[in-house]
């Protein structure tokens, strides 16, 4: 599918009584950082893992730690960089 593919969707979706339905921006990031938060809270930081890709960036892999080590309060990320 490319980028100006009729099909691309434009707009984040959440998944409502077996369908979806468009939401904002601000709606749908809303809901990541609740579900975050609630994982967090019902489960150990820990129970949260990434794992980054080897072959991106070095900016993209020290984002990708420091949301894992800052926002999510665990160090269990793994980019393969050892390889």
């Amino acid at each position: 599918m490319s980028v100006s593919s009729k099909n691309r969707l434009t707009q984040p979706l959440v998944r409502e009584n077996g369908g979806h339905r468009t939401v904002t921006w601000s709606e749908a990031l809303d809901r990541v950082v609740s579900a975050f938060r609630s994982s967090i809270a019902k489960n150990d930081p820990c129970a949260f893992g990434m794992f980054s890709c080897s072959k991106t960036t070095n900016e993209l892999n020290y984002v990708a730690q420091k949301f894992v080590r800052s926002v999510m309060g665990t160090n269990n990320i793994d980019s393969c960089n050892r390889t």
